[in-house]
């Protein structure tokens, strides 16, 4: 199966089987190709070439309602359940041929047959909004067996899950595949899962199946092997300057993650001035809460963040006083307002400090003019809507906006995803040239080249800890991939 979007192949001629009753895990870093993969055999995306095969014979899925008259059916990272509704409600009218008249007790009655020969129990008039997390996740995969489904996808399913709910789950679902019940393909990141669970795995890097077999006869360190492959690690961009003092310090902060239930732990975090120091990890490991923490969007239940020595609370006028910069992941989303003109939008950062009690719209269009030929913004006009801009040229505004002026700290998420070469090559340099001048530099990523391409320290975060820290220019590329992959 291939799969091109434009000139981008995001799925190279990749041909997996998956054997009735298994368990198979499909596994990779971010971007290998996995989604892209499920989506075709789902019929979200129509591949641009190869085929599927479906006990045998080819099967033309044109869309979800095909996939699922095969008897396909894909539980997904996200709820897709209705909150306000019992569970039975939620079965019921999931079906195609639910009626426009439900006759409850009929219902009630054949739902609690069904439920009676599952491996765990949801009650059945229980709203959802009541249930647990692990709950709902169980109810998810509920709702496929009950509409037939036979072979099952999971997409990360265990994100929400504490441990234990997560090996309940998974310890159910493997005895469902052992009794010949369903099959599974199980898409997730973290290795002890697959060796627990899965009777083989196939791992999918950069788009191209490269290896895979028997889960008994490979190991967390095979598997790494065949995540990250023989790659070299990047050539690190031009640096000048030596390391200053120390700027960021985060010590034994403790906060809950997105979904409430599982905590994100950091004992120490140091950035020290002229240095970049990048967070690489699986997306989910705590990297979107850690870049809340610090710009003041994610409260801490316990811990201390300093700044130059100085207690920081993530304040505006912190920030503005310590000379804090953000550039968080999707800018237009998240540090824009996509209706307003990129000339408003670049001056977000000092309209209210560059003196006098009203808004000088002169100055502001002069300064949004001098930054977007500085930063090569390409625009049709300083007064149109940002949203108009491209990727590349919202982040360019953005930096613009951000790296005028003295800068002391840069905290950055993502900074180049779905760009073009041009703008990533762009960005990377206005980077390091931060960096050099002085600057201290965190950046979360999960593109593992650019990790090793601009840092000169990495660390590893998974399961909301820090797992792993060293030297860019002394890190072996095998052992961050055993800790992206929770094998520490």
């Amino acid at each position: 199966m291939t799969m091109q979007f434009g000139g981008f192949t995001a799925l190279d001629d990749c041909s997996i089987r998956i054997a009735p009753g298994s368990f198979h895990a499909l596994l990779g870093e971010n971007g290998a190709g996995k989604s892209t993969l499920v989506k075709c055999m789902m019929g979200f995306y129509r591949a641009t070439s190869g085929e599927m095969l479906v006990d045998g014979r080819e099967a033309r899925i044109s869309d979800p309602k095909a996939a699922h008259a095969l008897g396909l059916g894909m539980v997904y990272q996200h709820f897709t359940l209705v909150p306000s509704l019992t569970v039975a409600e939620n079965l019921v009218i999931s079906r195609e041929d639910a009626p426009s008249v439900i006759d409850w007790r009929a219902e009630g009655a054949d739902l609690q047959t069904f439920m009676d020969g599952m491996p765990f129990q949801v009650p059945l008039d229980q709203p959802v909004r009541a249930l647990a997390a692990g709950e709902k996740q169980k109810l998810e995969i509920l709702k496929q067996l009950y509409l037939g489904r036979r072979f099952l996808i999971l997409d990360e399913p265990t994100s929400v899950l504490t441990p234990d709910e997560a090996d309940e789950v998974l310890s159910h679902m493997r005895a469902l595949c052992q009794k010949g019940a369903i099959s599974v393909l199980m898409i997730t990141h973290k290795f002890r899962e697959v060796t627990a669970y899965a009777d083989a795995v196939s791992v999918l890097r950069r788009g191209k199946l490269v290896g895979g077999g028997k889960v008994a006869e490979l190991g967390h360190g095979d598997m790494a092997a065949l995540m990250m492959g023989d790659a070299q690690l990047a050539q690190p961009a031009p640096r000048s300057g030596t390391r200053g003092v120390e700027v960021l310090e985060l010590n034994d902060i403790k906060a809950q993650d997105r979904t409430g239930l599982k905590g994100i732990r950091i004992d120490k975090l140091r950035v020290h001035a002229g240095e970049i120091v990048g967070v690489a990890g699986i997306s989910g490991n705590g990297q979107m809460e850690l870049m809340e923490i610090l710009s003041g969007q994610r409260p801490c239940q316990s811990g201390q963040i300093r700044v130059k020595g100085s207690p920081y609370s993530a304040t505006r006028r912190e920030a503005h006083r310590h000379n804090i910069r953000f550039l968080p992941e999707e800018p237009l989303h998240n540090a824009c307002a996509p209706r307003m003109s990129v000339s408003d939008n670049i001056a977000f950062r000092s309209f209210d400090t560059d003196g006098g009690v009203w808004l000088s719209g002169r100055r502001m269009r002069s300064r949004a003019t001098r930054l977007v030929d500085q930063f090569k913004v390409k625009t049709t006009s300083i007064d149109a809507p940002i949203s108009a801009l491209s990727g590349g040229n919202v982040q360019r505004a953005v930096l613009a906006r951000e790296l005028s002026g003295d800068v002391d700290l840069l905290i950055i998420s993502n900074p180049c995803f779905g760009l073009d070469f041009s703008a990533v090559s762009e960005i990377r340099t206005r980077i390091m040239q931060a960096r050099n001048a002085g600057a201290a530099v965190l950046i979360l990523s999960e593109d593992l080249d650019e990790i090793m391409e601009l840092t000169d320290r990495v660390l590893v975060m998974s399961e909301g800890t820090i797992t792993y820290d060293a030297q860019t220019a002394e890190a072996d590329i095998a052992t961050i991939g055993r800790h992206m992959g929770g094998h520490l």
